[in-house]
């Protein structure tokens, strides 16, 4: 079964300045991060993971009346921010909470764990 981890960050720690010049804390973190991505990739449980650009370098494509434009910037103001992503293919869904909540551990981050509907996809 396969699962998409979707990580978020705090809006306000966000800083789109600074967004391309990571902490100390943020490379340690991803350091561990990168380690746990390691042992999926060996288990045989890791399909993909990017980060994402800053929400500020975002274009949002919407329907306006009988219209669909783009706009600068993310569509909503949010608390928290889709900052990375990550697909893995497991057991089942305990196995996915597992995976997630060592990166939670890791990253200090909420992540949210989404069934990606494929062939392999029950409800």
């Amino acid at each position: 079964m396969k699962y998409l981890l979707l990580a978020y960050t705090p809006a306000a720690d966000w800083d789109a300045a600074t967004a391309d010049v990571p902490s100390e804390e943020a490379l340690a973190a991803f350091a561990t991060y990168q380690k746990l991505e390691e042992e999926l990739v060996a288990s045989g449980e890791f399909v993909t993971s990017e980060g994402l650009g800053h929400p500020a370098v975002s274009t949002t494509v919407h329907r306006e009346g009988d219209k669909v434009v783009a706009t600068d910037g993310p569509f909503a103001e949010l608390k928290e921010v889709l900052a990375s992503f990550a697909v893995i293919d497991v057991a089942g869904k305990e196995r996915a909470v597992e995976i997630a909540a060592r990166i939670v551990d890791a990253l200090g981050e909420p992540i949210e764990i989404r069934p990606i509907m494929g062939e392999d996809f029950a409800a």
